[in-house]
C-alpha cells in the first residue's frame, strides 16, 4: 500500500491575541516556519507539490497562496487554503497525505497559520437594506437552537459529564506545569517562547473571571496567534533518498452532534485507531487539544487514552488556541515525540461537532 512519511514539523510560538505576534501577517507569521521545516528536511520550494494552508478566521483571498508567494516560493504553487475551524490544521495533513497517496506529489507542505489579532472585521447583511450586523462567531449550523456559543457547549458537557470546575482547573494547572522547551518552536518575531505559560495555582483559577457557568479564563484556552506546518513525502521519494522519516499512519475527520463538539473527537479516535489495527494501550505519548479543559478530559475518558501519556509538555491551555494552525501545531509536537520511536495520536474537536484524530509512528505497510 502506498504510504506517506513526515520528514520535519516545525511551529511558531504561540502569543495571545494583541500581543508579541500581533503585529504580523499571515504571510509573515508563516514563512519563518516554513523555512525551518524545509531545512530540517534537507529542501528547497522548489522540491514542494503543493502547500496546504489552515485558516479559520476568514482572511480571505487564499491564505495558502498568498503565504506561498509571501515565503518567496515559485509561482507554480498554487496553494490551497482549508477552513474546517480548529481541526483544519490536521485536515490539512490528511488532505496532504490523500494528495501523496494518489500520486499527485511527492512532496507536500501542509499546516495551518492563525493571527487572532488581525483577523478581520465581519458583519452579516440583509436584503432589507438594514445596518450590518457585526459578529464574531460565525454560523455553525443553519438552526439557531443548535449552535450554541462554545463556552456555553462546554459548560453543558461538564454537566452532562459531571466534571466539576475543580476538575478543569486542576487539569489547566497541569498544563502549566508540564510545559517545557518544545523541539519543534521556531523564533519568530524575536520570540523564541510561549508567553502565556505561567506557574497557574489554585488561587489563579479561584480568580479568574466566569465566562460560562464552570468555563472560566483559566480552564479555556486563550485566543491566540501562530503557526505550524509539516513536510510529507511519499515512500518512493522517501526511498530513493534514504530519508528517515515517522510514518503518516492514518487520520480521519467525522462530524457528530453540533450541539455537543467536545465530545465529536472521540469517534475520531476510535474509527482511525481500529483502521490502524491498534487501541489507545498501544499508543505512546498523545496530543489532545484543550480548547476548553472539560472537552480534553471527556475526549481522554471517552477513548479510553491513558491520561499518564496525554500532552507531556503541556498543551493548549498554557499556550492559546489560534484557531486554524492549533491542529498543525499539535501535529508538529507530535512528530518530535515519535520519530525516535513510538506511536502517538493527535486529536481535535472543533465548531459544528467536528472531530479529527491522526496517527503517527507506525508503517501502515506492516498493518
Amino acid at each position: 500500500m502506498t504510504v506517506s512519511y513526515l520528514l520535519s514539523a516545525r511551529r511558531s510560538p504561540v502569543a495571545p491575541r494583541g500581543g508579541a505576534l500581533a503585529h504580523l501577517d499571515l504571510h509573515e507569521l508563516a514563512a519563518p516556519v516554513l523555512t525551518a521545516a524545509l531545512h530540517d528536511a534537507g529542501l528547497t520550494p522548489d522540491d514542494v507539490g503543493e502547500l496546504i494552508v489552515s485558516n479559520a478566521l476568514g482572511a480571505g483571498g487564499n491564505p495558502a497562496r498568498i503565504v506561498a508567494l509571501g515565503a518567496g516560493w515559485p509561482d507554480r504553487i498554487a496553494g490551497l487554503s482549508v477552513d474546517r475551524q480548529c481541526a483544519g490544521g490536521l485536515d490539512a495533513l490528511i488532505i496532504a497525505d490523500a494528495l501523496i497517496r494518489s500520486g499527485q506529489h511527492d512532496i507536500v507542505v501542509a499546516g495551518g497559520v492563525e493571527s487572532y489579532s488581525r483577523r478581520p472585521m465581519r458583519s452579516r447583511t440583509f436584503a432589507d437594506a438594514r445596518a450590518p450586523e457585526p459578529y464574531d462567531q460565525a454560523a455553525f449550523t443553519p438552526w439557531a437552537d443548535r449552535d450554541p456559543d462554545m463556552a456555553d457547549a462546554a459548560d453543558q458537557l461538564a454537566q452532562d459529564l459531571q466534571i466539576s470546575q475543580a476538575d478543569q482547573d486542576a487539569w489547566a494547572i497541569a498544563s502549566h506545569a508540564k510545559a517545557q522547551p518544545d523541539p519543534a518552536m521556531t523564533q519568530v518575531a524575536g520570540l523564541s517562547h510561549d508567553p502565556f505559560t505561567r506557574a497557574l495555582t489554585v488561587r489563579h483559577c479561584a480568580r479568574a473571571p466566569k465566562v460560562s457557568g464552570s468555563i472560566t479564563a483559566a480552564n479555556m484556552a486563550v485566543a491566540a496567534d501562530g503557526a505550524g506546518f509539516v513536510v510529507m513525502a511519499s515512500a518512493a521519494y522517501v526511498a530513493k533518498h534514504g530519508l528517515d522519516a515517522v510514518p503518516f499512519v492514518g487520520g480521519v475527520t467525522l462530524g457528530g452532534d453540533p450541539t455537543r463538539p467536545g465530545l465529536a473527537p472521540i469517534a475520531a479516535i476510535k474509527t482511525v485507531l481500529a483502521s490502524a489495527g491498534i487501541t489507545a494501550a498501544d499508543l505512546t505519548t498523545a496530543e489532545i487539544m484543550e480548547a476548553f479543559a472539560v472537552q480534553a478530559i471527556a475526549c481522554v475518558d471517552g477513548a479510553g487514552i491513558p491520561p499518564a501519556i496525554v500532552n507531556l509538555q503541556g498543551g493548549a491551555l498554557a499556550r492559546g488556541h489560534p484557531v486554524g494552525a492549533s491542529g498543525a501545531i499539535l501535529a508538529a509536537r507530535l512528530f518530535h515525540a515519535v520519530r525516535d520511536g513510538g506511536t502517538g495520536l493527535a486529536a481535535i474537536a472543533a465548531a459544528g461537532g467536528l472531530g479529527s484524530a491522526i496517527i503517527l509512528g507506525r508503517n501502515r505497510e506492516n498493518l
